[in-house]
């Protein structure tokens, strides 16, 4: 345990000292009430923090091995760590109160077994992304607001260490090679870098956080995204094998929407999930995720989402959920949609239910495909049932603002019809956004045959029902 150290330096590099440099103070212009942004608590920890810790750090790597760290249950490994430093910290006689040498032990057992700074930030529950702007910016979103931390990395190959350390946890590599990458934590959080020469003052790293506890309609409603009626006409949605598009922004909650629409896929189905990288939480037992790949260091080997959506039609899916649907395999999905996997669903970024129609159409033709526009828009048709439009408003909420049918084609338009819209009032003393649900009154959607079909037509009227008033 106490040998000369062995250690791949590309993955875990020893921090030298940092120099000192005096803390600016964060400047900003005057904000408006209903801004998403917060000035940052400026009493972080001093640069001579930074220095004694950089010291301790390298005295450690003296002495610890860290490949047989590597093989240790972390609770044992961060107990060695602790050990040793307590040594270094009596032996130096460095001066620290409590408080400080535990912040200062907690830190490098994040550095060394987990993902350094940000490990704090991972640890909490109510950040939605993280922000990492070069070593000396990270921003946070928390309960709908933007926040500069002070958390710091020493350098930004420190940041970018950890950066590989990420990625290379599911088989991807960032290098100025390949400056470029989405992949994801072990929890499913998506992760993407782009690192220099691409991102100028340091490498840049992306994290869409998930909460620990998988998201359900019924929290939805507590968070007034969507009505008490208007959940039950989406759970309904998702029970009868409605093909489901849901379209937003981003950071629109797209994906945790998706999430919670599958919740209601009955346990017997067979379901494949393609995504680029893998974050989606289906609880069905019985389920396939496929994630696409980067091409090797020889530009080979690559797997495209629109190969993966090919595939899995040979794979004898019931359900086809494609995370994020953005170039050709859109016209993949559409002819799975169109040839008995009926419940397939999948997200795309538009601004309406209108626009998610055209960003199809888009992608298809972009994708190659010699069609006439009237026979994609015949094949939207005949394939997508409804459209789920979510947005992210100006106080940082986010809403479900309107259910959508595609119901059919007059001439070469597609003609499309809301069950329910999302109606804004104003807002309070504090700039947070009111509004309310409503029903356009419509009684009987287009899906009503399919809702009849798994006994669920009177649970659709009372919902409806309910909606309207």
């Amino acid at each position: 345990m106490f040998g000369k150290r062995q250690f791949n330096s590309a993955a875990l590099e020893a921090p030298e000292p940092v120099a000192k440099e005096t803390p600016q103070p964060v400047k900003s212009s005057p904000k408006p009430a209903t801004s998403n942004y917060t000035e940052p608590d400026t009493g972080g920890p001093s640069d001579e923090y930074y220095e004694t810790k950089a010291t301790i750090f390298n005295a450690l790597f003296e002495t610890i091995d860290v490949s047989a760290l590597a093989g240790m249950q972390a609770d044992r490994a961060r107990d060695e760590i602790r050990t040793i430093v307590d040594e270094i910290i009596a032996i130096r006689n460095v001066r620290l109160s409590v408080v400080e040498q535990n912040q200062l032990i907690n830190e490098i057992c994040d550095d060394i077994l987990g993902y350094g700074p940000l490990e704090p930030l991972l640890a909490r529950d109510d950040i939605a992304d993280i922000m990492v702007n070069g070593a000396k910016h990270v921003f946070i979103e928390a309960n709908g607001k933007m926040q500069k931390t002070n958390i710091r990395f020493r350098d930004n190959q420190q940041l970018m260490n950890i950066c590989q350390r990420i990625v290379s946890q599911v088989g991807r590599r960032v290098d100025e090679a390949s400056p470029i990458c989405d992949a994801r934590l072990l929890d499913g959080s998506r992760v993407n870098v782009i690192a220099p020469p691409l991102s100028i003052d340091g490498p840049a790293l992306t994290i869409r956080k998930f909460k620990k506890d998988k998201l359900t309609l019924d929290n939805l409603v507590d968070f007034k995204s969507i009505s008490p009626a208007g959940a039950k006409v989406l759970q309904i949605i998702g029970a009868c094998q409605c093909n489901v598009v849901i379209s937003g922004g981003t950071g629109s909650g797209k994906t945790t929407l998706l999430n919670c629409l599958t919740g209601f896929i009955h346990p017997d189905e067979r379901i494949i999930t393609c995504e680029d990288a893998a974050e989606l939480q289906l609880q069905q037992p019985h389920v396939v995720r496929l994630e696409t790949r980067p091409p090797n260091l020889e530009g080979k080997g690559k797997v495209t989402m629109a190969d993966l959506v090919k595939n899995c039609l040979r794979m004898r899916p019931e359900r086809i959920i494609v995370g994020e649907v953005r170039g050709p395999e859109a016209f993949d999905l559409l002819q799975a949609m169109n040839t008995g996997h009926d419940g397939s669903m999948g997200t795309l970024h538009a601004n309406s239910p209108r626009e998610a129609l055209s960003r199809i159409e888009s992608m298809i033709t972009m994708g190659g495909f010699s069609l006439p526009a009237k026979t994609i828009r015949e094949m939207i048709v005949g394939s997508v049932d409804i459209i789920v439009q979510a947005a992210r408003l100006r106080d940082g909420s986010r809403r479900i603002t309107r259910i959508t049918e595609v119901i059919g084609m007059e001439g070469e338009v597609i003609v499309t019809q809301d069950l329910l819209i999302y109606e804004m009032d104003g807002e309070d003393a504090h700039g947070n956004i009111i509004g309310e649900h409503k029903s356009t009154g419509i009684a009987r959607p287009a899906f009503w045959d399919r809702a009849r079909y798994f006994n669920l037509e009177k649970e659709l009227a009372e919902a409806l029902d309910a909606a309207g008033g």
